[in-house]
Order: structure tokens, then C-alpha cells, then sequence
């Protein structure tokens, strides 16, 4: 089975979330210099690029990123294509068969790099019917669940209230729907509000 890279590359011109920090990569020991080994320094929010939300990110009281269970960063996932959506709502999945899986991705454009103008969110009414499904772990190719501009992110305070985590800024544009296995490891960073994540699938076939 082929696995299928669907994160960002981190890099010193990749956008941003507007005011966050911007990503640096710094050599601070170089072989060229004379050293005897490379190493390198970085610079960067903890939600830079494809990356987890740990609740604690929106919610004082909510769990931190060295506190999520590792059954969520791994598992069998769906892959669901919603194209040409400025936010996804019920009635966009209502047919769809989860077929006992607990992981979905929505992919909602083809092509293009993550934006911070124009992306999809999701509808906050989503998250009960996701948990009626048994979904505890959401990811977006957009750069949020809830817009740019959002104070109250209701988006994000409707999944947490259904233990549903999230996973923005994923690569979809290569994927096709179908389910695969999930791979999403965060760092391990006592008391993190959220983390980078190197996500990648695997191809599974199902009988």
C-alpha cells in the first residue's frame, strides 16, 4: 500500500495565521564553518503549517496537547470531498456512510496552496451530528474551522463540547475520497495549546 504525504512543508515563505509568528530556521552549528556537526534552531508558532488543536488553544479548562489520548492521532479514516463550500453543514454529509471509522478529513479544493482569504469552514450544528456518527477527530485543508475574523470560534467550542478534535492546514488537493489509515503525531509539549503535525495516509482497501 502507497502512503500519501498531506502536510505542509514548513518554510521561511509559507503564510501564517495574520500576527503569528513567522517560521525561522536558523543553522547555529554548520559543517561549512568548521563544526562537526549541523544544527538548527526554530522559530515558529505552535500552529504553524498542518497542525492539532489541543482545546486548551480556545478553552482555559480544556486539555492540553500532552494530555490527548494517542488513539487520536491514528486510525482508519474517511476522506470526504466537499468542493466549492464556504461552510459545510449537515446536509453536505447527511448520505455519507462512515462505515465505523472515527477520523474524517474534508477536502474542499482541488488545487492551491492554503489560504488565509477565502477558505471553507464548518457549521457548529455539524458537531452533534458527527458524535451521533462517532467521529472524535476532524481534519480541514483550511487554515481554521471557523473564519478568519471569528471571536467566539463557535466551530471550535461545538466540537470540543462533542470530544471532537481537529486537525487544520492538511494538503488534500492529491487525495481522492475514500478511507485510509491516518497517521498524526503531535510533540509531545507538556501544557501546549497545539502542535505541528507530520500527517500522512496510508492507502487501506476494504472488503
Amino acid at each position: 500500500m502507497s502512503w500519501i504525504d498531506i502536510s505542509q512543508t514548513l518554510n521561511e515563505d509559507m503564510d501564517v495565521w495574520p500576527g503569528d509568528t513567522p517560521f525561522q530556521y536558523e543553522k547555529t552549528m554548520s559543517l561549512n564553518r568548521g563544526d562537526s556537526v549541523n544544527v538548527s534552531s526554530i522559530t515558529m508558532s505552535s500552529h504553524t503549517g498542518t497542525h492539532m488543536d489541543a482545546p486548551y488553544h480556545y478553552d482555559e479548562k480544556g486539555i492540553k496537547i500532552d494530555e490527548v489520548p494517542l488513539e487520536y492521532f491514528h486510525g482508519e479514516t474517511l476522506v470526504i470531498h466537499v468542493p466549492e463550500k464556504k461552510m459545510i453543514e449537515r446536509k453536505d454529509i447527511v448520505n455519507v456512510d462512515f462505515k465505523g471509522v472515527k477520523k474524517v478529513l474534508f477536502k474542499t479544493k482541488e488545487e492551491g496552496k492554503v489560504s488565509y482569504d477565502n477558505y471553507a469552514v464548518l457549521s457548529p450544528e455539524l458537531a452533534p451530528y458527527l458524535k451521533e456518527n462517532n467521529i472524535h477527530l476532524i481534519g480541514i485543508d483550511s487554515p481554521s474551522v471557523d473564519p478568519l475574523t471569528s471571536k467566539d470560534l463557535l466551530a471550535h467550542h461545538a466540537l470540543k463540547q462533542e470530544n471532537i478534535l481537529i486537525i487544520e492546514g492538511l494538503q488534500l488537493q492529491h487525495v481522492k475520497s475514500g478511507f485510509y489509515e491516518l497517521y498524526a503525531f503531535p510533540l509531545k509539549i507538556k501544557g501546549g495549546d497545539g502542535c505541528p503535525v507530520r500527517a500522512v495516509l496510508k492507502e487501506v482497501v476494504r472488503s
